[in-house]
Parts: C-alpha cells; structure tokens; sequence
C-alpha cells in the first residue's frame, strides 16, 4: 500500500473498504487527482467470503479489496495507509490530518468509514463473529442452510431476524436474553413458524474443537446450536468530523447511529459526502459500493461548477490572464508570439 501522501487532491477519500475504492475508481476515472486512505479494518475481515455481488461471489473479501486497490491505482488514484485523526475547514477546503501527522489538503471529501458492530455482552461472541456467530441472511444464510441456529435477542431487530433466518432453517431457537419475552402477535407468529422461544439470560458459547455446538445460559442449561444470530448495534465511524460539527444521529431503524445524507450523499456540511455503511447500515458490499459511485459522480459535477463559475469569472475580468489572452488574439494574431 503507497505510503506517500500528496499535499493536495480535488477528493480526499476516507475509508478503503469496496465503497471507499469504489468512489475512488469513479472519480480518478473523471480525471480527478484522488487518494484514499485506508485504515486497514474493514468490517467484514473476519468473513470467508463476499456474498450477493455478481460476478464476485464467494471472493475473499481481502482479495476483493486488492483488486480494487489496483484498479484505483491503474487510473492514478492514490491509496494510503493511515487512519484519520482529524478534519478541519481550510479556506474553500479541508485539512486532513492523520494520526501519525502526515496531513494534506481536500477540495472535497467522501467518508467511507463504514461502522463498528457493537455485540452483547456475552462470552465467545467477538470470537466467533463472522464464522458462525453472524447477523445478516442476505451475507450468511446460506453458509448456516438447515443448522440448528440460535437467534439472540439484542434489539428492536431481533424478531424480524428470527423470521428471516428460519427462511433457511427449519431448526431456530429464539432466546430472549435480557430482553421481554415475545407476547401477542409476536408470540404467535414465532409458534407458527416453528421457532422454539427460551426464556432467560445466556451467559456464553459452547466451542468444542473450534466448532460452535451450544449456546449456555446463566441458568446452567445449555442448548445445543451450530450457528447464532445477532443484531448488532452499528455505530457509524465518523469521530473524526466532530471539528466539522458533523456528528452521527439515530438510525431510523433503531439499529445504530449513521451519518445522515441526502439522496445524493452530501452531509449536512458542505464539501463532504459519505456513502457505504456509515451512513446506511444495513448496506450490503454491493450496495455501499454503488452508493459511493453515486456520491462521487455529485462530487465531480459540484467541482465541475465550481470550476465553471472560475472561468467565468476570469472570462469576464477585462484585466484576467484569459482575457489579456483573447484581446492578444484580436490585436495581434499570431504576432502575439513573436512571429
């Protein structure tokens, strides 16, 4: 990965996950002076595979990554190592400055960041996360097909997710944890699926030989699974922009904070714009990098007026180079040049 920071782009791009590399491609493909820097944790590393992306499915996500990095590069994007400590205004741009104290200069910025999951607070879950603890069925359905799976309740998420996973289970067990037990609809909806509820606080995993095989609670029961469920809460990784008075909110959906965007991708301050997770949580691979390939395709043409206002301006300056120029021309010819 290049090391070597520029003291200047048109687009800084924060966060080298696909999104990030992404919105790199689209605007080093726009002939943009571009450089992405990438802090080196995307959020699926623990994952064996990229699932759900035509014509990529089942690559490793760091082989996906590689690949993209050398696209970028083939187009003269930059893609830098480093984790961003800060963001200020600077004139009509931004000064980004890393943790290490390299810095450089931004006309405009896109935040690819993606997000931190946070997991309850039960033992052996951060270890097997991305194996066969996991949270999205679109990602690891298939991976978990006709398992006994667990299903853990964490959030406002975690009946919809035990719906979801029975699509590819017949064999699902609801444990409420610390959470109120499921009553009413909800209650009769999970019986009419066949989903098994147990009540009560779980306490940790059984891994036997590397292998997930129960799920214990603070009872002393165990019952066996060979896959769980959870709803993580994601938080947006954007502390970064706090000098900007950018700040994450809630997410609709109550799953976690997010940066909030319009539908073009800019932030509520001007000259940044994000895409990917970090601002749609639930995105998956495919979806964040098409987000961000928008978002850099309203970064070009926001660069491009500004541009075009410039010229203008210097068009209309009777004591401009560019108008020196043309009144040269009329005056002169080519005589201008000394011939």
């Amino acid at each position: 990965m290049t090391e070597k920071l520029g003291p200047g782009y048109d687009v800084v791009v924060v966060g080298g996950g696909a999104a990030g590399l992404n919105g790199a491609l689209m605007l080093a493909r726009a002939r943009r002076s571009v450089a992405v820097i990438d802090g080196g944790e995307p959020r699926n590393a623990p994952a064996s595979g990229v699932h759900g992306l035509l014509g990529r499915e089942g690559m490793p996500p760091a082989e996906l990554l590689e690949r993209g990095r050398a696209e970028v590069r083939g187009y003269g994007g930059e893609v830098v190592g480093g984790e961003v400590a800060d963001v200020v205004r600077e004139g009509d741009g931004f000064r980004v400055v890393l943790r290490d104290g390299r810095a450089t200069r931004a006309r405009r910025l896109l935040v690819t960041t993606g997000l931190v999951d946070e997991l309850p607070d039960v033992r052996g879950l951060r270890e097997r996360w991305g194996r066969d603890v996991v949270h999205c069925p679109y990602c690891h359905g298939w991976e978990v097909r006709d398992r006994a799976i667990g299903v853990l309740a964490s959030g406002p998420m975690s009946l919809h997710q035990a719906q979801l996973f029975r699509q590819w289970s017949a064999d699902v067990t609801f444990f409420t944890h610390t959470s109120t037990p499921p009553a009413g609809e909800a209650a009769e909806a999970l019986a009419a699926r066949g989903v098994t509820v147990v009540e009560g606080a779980v306490e940790s995993l059984v891994v036997v030989d590397d292998r997930l095989v129960g799920v214990r609670l603070a009872d002393g029961r165990t019952v066996a699974r060979e896959a769980v469920a959870v709803a993580s809460r994601m938080v947006a990784r954007a502390g970064f922009l706090g000098s900007l008075g950018l700040r994450t909110v809630e997410h609709p959906s109550g799953a976690g904070e997010h940066l909030r965007t319009d539908a073009a991708g800019r932030t509520d301050v001007p000259g940044v714009w994000a895409a990917g997770n970090v601002t749609d949580p639930t995105a998956q691979v495919g979806a964040a990098a098409a987000a961000s390939a928008w978002a850099a395709a309203q970064i070009n043409a926001d660069l491009i007026a500004e541009e075009t206002r410039q010229a203008v301006a210097a068009y209309r300056d009777p004591f401009s180079a560019v108008s020196e120029e043309r009144v040269a021309m009329v005056v002169a010819g080519d005589r201008r040049h000394g011939l």
